[in-house]
């Protein structure tokens, strides 16, 4: 963890920039490696993923969010909001030889709210265990 209240997690990837960068603005490709949406790569765009709920969170299982930043193919930022949930999620990809070496920030989690430090966790150790190799996979897929 980079700093408190934030998830850091990077990985590298044996997929050129492009190719990565396509996984993570082609809604259709998003919801087979993340979660259902409707995701468009325009900035100002509204867009929600749906999963579980969990309501001893607080949490129906709808993610608010919105387009804030989109540098194609290097940066790719948007609020997150959900249940007691007011965060950023941004995505950097750098080229690393003939990869690309992808970093997630999931910022903005208050850790003295009981319930938020219980979804970082969550959030930590999904983004970790399931989300990049859910991308790894899809991305393999791809021509």
């Amino acid at each position: 963890m980079s700093e408190p209240g934030a998830i850091a997690v990077d990985q590298f990837l044996a997929h050129p920039p492009a190719k990565v960068w396509r996984a993570l603005t082609d809604s259709d490709l998003l919801a087979r490696w993340l979660m259902p949406n409707d995701f468009r790569p325009v900035p100002g765009h509204r867009f929600t993923f749906h999963t579980t709920p969990r309501p001893a969170q607080g949490f129906d299982g709808i993610v608010h969010c919105e387009v804030l930043e989109l540098d194609a193919p290097h940066r790719l930022r948007w609020a997150w909001r959900g249940g007691r949930l007011d965060t950023v999620v941004t995505w950097s990809l750098v080229p690393e030889g003939r990869g690309t070496r992808l970093f997630l920030e999931h910022a903005g989690f208050d850790p003295d709210d009981p319930v938020q430090r219980r979804t970082f966790t969550l959030l930590d150790g999904g983004w970790r265990s399931h989300v990049w190799p859910r991308l790894s996979q899809a991305l393999a897929g791809l021509a």
